[in-house]
């Protein structure tokens, strides 16, 4: 039986602050991909992207992802996680993936640093066309889609909780 949890999502879905949430309610150890990378890199995502290029950012996080041996771990993917076909096969050989769905509108509300945030994507790529692309990487994974618009995060990590235990 796979032991972890993965959130995925977009930028301002809630991942980070749901998992913690999650891991505390089912007694599960927690990580966050984009703070691995950043304590390993010794650079904010943001300064990657600007040393390097987005891309770049995407293969750093490729390969933390692939590294990845835990157990009993509710896990945060950064945003573009979903871009990399080997990190999603492992993660769902270890994990059951589980879908923020959160409308355009409400993530465009939520992040206010869109320029500074370090969110990987082509210069020339509108924040709703990189959502447009996305929606469709996240359906492709996710076991589970657990829609947001509408729920606090307390409700989410609720809803992801109680589809989880009855699985068990």
């Amino acid at each position: 039986m796979k032991t972890n949890l993965t959130l995925i999502g977009m930028p301002g879905a809630g991942k980070s602050t749901v998992g913690i949430i999650l891991a505390k309610t089912l007694s599960m150890g927690f990580i966050d991909t984009d703070v691995l990378i950043q304590i390993n890199q010794q650079k904010s995502l943001q300064e990657i992207i600007d040393a390097g290029d987005y891309m770049h950012l995407r293969r750093i996080e490729e390969n933390e992802i692939c590294k990845l041996n835990i157990t009993n771990h509710v896990i945060a993917t950064g945003g573009s996680a979903a871009y990399s076909e080997p990190a999603m096969r492992h993660l769902q050989t270890i994990s059951t993936l589980v879908f923020l769905n959160v409308d355009f509108e409400e993530i465009t509300r939520r992040i206010k640093n869109f320029d500074t945030r370090g969110i990987a994507k082509a210069d020339n790529q509108s924040f709703q066309e990189l959502f447009a692309e996305r929606q469709i990487l996240y359906r492709k994974y996710a076991d589970t889609i657990i829609t947001c618009s509408d729920l606090d995060q307390e409700e989410v990590a609720e809803e992801i909780a109680s589809t989880y235990r009855n699985k068990m």
